[in-house]
């Protein structure tokens, strides 16, 4: 073929498949192309200008348009484009971002170790988790526990831990030793008059009770998202980390902080490990890090984690894991840069105002006639909507009311993403108090839409 005609049809459709999309139903409808960002804005190649209310996976932090970003990109692309880690190398940019984040972790950390996204840092933990195992004499401890609507990542390995239907369906997963205990959240789980101290406990009890069942000694770590993320962006009740890190401690279990969403200022404090007052054994990072200018994304061990596998790696000549791309030279470059504009802009500092001005103007839509709850934490949230509210329920097909409200939030120029009937909203920690303002006037006029399409 000589050339390819700038079509849709042709660029696109006939050569992709696209993730998280229903092949079939792209090839009738096309995608949406999206050709220039600029702050919290992107643009179609119509033309068409929509607010990307997710910031883009829940990622780009500092907006669309920042060039001290590609700045940095250009700069390290012109002394060192590649290199990798692996042997003993290293380089400058790698360096400095390991010791920049064991600066910033919000607990006592003893080594960084570097991927490509949230799920190869996750598949890692649960890695080095088994490697660790076999190093204190201890094999069998190699199980994971995760929640129900948990997302932490597509890798085998981390699509078993993910707690979501759709990852698990025609795939054959979750893996062997790969368990689930309830989701955390109240609203939609919690028995009917429980109140949501009750429900805390008993979350903890199940979880208990899951441990001791399984055998506490086959047990290595329980995962979670402090606030989960693409599950609904379901906010822990007050006292459930608290209850829940006493049965890890009693048992000693790890635990595994999924910070792939949440840091980097999301939930208002750098790491949501500080604001829900965690002590994890290793936190993975990725997203937000590089505002995903660059596929970037990093593991922090405590010492308890790291010194069994240096010890390991002594005995048998190597830690036989590692990817091409881990600490690449141009991401961490980027890393940096991203760090410094998220601490020297005060960023974190805004996502904690805007943030909950941005949950009072959600908390105003629960009187529409589909929102049944509002949840969130910082720039990060999300309305849950229902077609009788009394009973919390949808519509007979689960998702449907979410997928309507999706296409309408496009019509009014929004990008935002419905998990099930839950649409979230994640916009760039930059945004202002005027665009928050544009952001619910425009979510409430697709609602009003929503409503009258569905016949509501």
């Amino acid at each position: 073929m000589d050339s390819i005609p700038n079509s849709v049809e042709l660029r696109d459709i006939s050569y992709h498949l696209h993730p998280y999309t229903n092949g079939r139903e792209l090839q009738d409808k096309g995608p949406l192309i999206i050709e220039r960002g600029e702050g919290i804005y992107v643009w179609d190649n119509s033309g068409k200008q929509y607010i990307e209310a997710m910031s883009g996976l829940w990622s780009v932090g500092v907006g669309f348009s920042e060039q001290r970003l590609i700045d940095a990109a250009t700069r390290q692309l012109s002394s060192l484009p590649f290199y990798h880690v692996f042997s003993g190398r290293a380089h400058g940019p790698v360096v400095d971002l390991a010791e920049k984040l064991l600066s910033i972790a919000p607990v006592p950390m003893s080594k960084a170790f570097f991927t490509n996204s949230g799920s190869e840092a996750n598949d890692t933990a649960v890695k080095m988790l088994w490697y660790r195992a076999n190093a204190i004499g201890k094999p069998e401890k190699r199980k994971i526990v995760s929640r129900l609507r948990a997302y932490h990542g597509i890798t085998a390995v981390a699509a078993s831990m993910t707690g979501l239907p759709i990852n698990h369906s025609s795939f054959g997963l979750p893996l062997e030793g790969f368990i689930h205990t309830g989701s955390p959240h109240y609203w939609r789980d919690g028995e009917p008059g429980e109140s949501e101290s009750d429900f805390v406990a008993r979350r903890a009890r199940e979880l208990e009770d899951l441990i001791i069942s399984e055998g506490p000694d086959t047990i290595a770590a329980f995962i979670g998202e402090p606030v989960m993320g693409a599950g609904g962006v379901i906010v822990p009740p007050e006292g459930y980390w608290a209850a829940i890190q006493e049965v890890l401690r009693r048992y000693d279990i790890m635990l595994i902080a999924d910070e792939v969403i949440c840091g980097f200022g999301r939930t208002g404090n750098m790491f949501a490990t500080t604001t829900y007052d965690l002590k994890p054994d290793i936190i993975t990072l990725s997203k937000q890090i590089t505002s995903s200018y660059q596929p970037f994304s990093a593991l922090l061990l405590s010492e308890r984690i790291f010194e069994p596998i240096a010890d390991e790696s002594n005995r048998i000549g190597a830690f036989g894991h590692g990817f091409t791309g881990g600490g690449h030279p141009v991401g961490a470059a980027v890393a940096l840069e991203n760090i410094r504009i998220i601490e020297g802009d005060g960023l974190v500092e805004n996502a904690r105002a805007m943030g909950a001005y941005m949950q009072n103007g959600l908390a105003e839509l629960t009187g529409h006639r589909l929102v049944g709850e509002h949840r969130g934490v910082g720039l990060i949230g999300a309305l849950e909507l229902v077609a009788d509210k009394t009973t919390k329920t949808g519509l007979e097909k689960p998702g449907a009311i979410g997928a309507a409200a999706t296409g309408q939030m496009l019509e009014q120029g929004v990008v935002s993403r419905a998990m099930g009937d839950a649409l979230a909203f994640c916009p760039p920690l930059i945004t202002t108090r005027d665009q928050i303002d544009e952001l619910m006037e425009r979510t409430a006029t697709a609602l009003d839409r929503t409503a009258e399409s569905l016949g509501l």
